[in-house]
């Protein structure tokens, strides 16, 4: 991961959204979900039957000393 604290001024303000950019989020953020037959509602059910593409890989535990 790159710390953000050693870019350089010119790499940060590439990094940066502009300000068109920041519109664009704000109007997509104030926009309705809209459910279609692609993307239809989750309901509890379908919730439930929900299975992760990627689950969860198993870590392994620190031994107790």
């Amino acid at each position: 991961m790159v710390n953000v604290n050693d870019l350089s001024p010119e790499q940060k303000k590439e990094l940066a959204f502009t300000q068109e950019d920041r519109e664009a989020l704000e109007r997509a953020r104030n926009m309705p979900i809209t459910f279609d037959i692609d993307c239809p509602e989750t309901t509890p059910e379908r919730a439930i039957k929900f299975r992760r593409v990627n689950p969860p890989r198993k870590t392994k535990t620190a031994n107790p000393a």
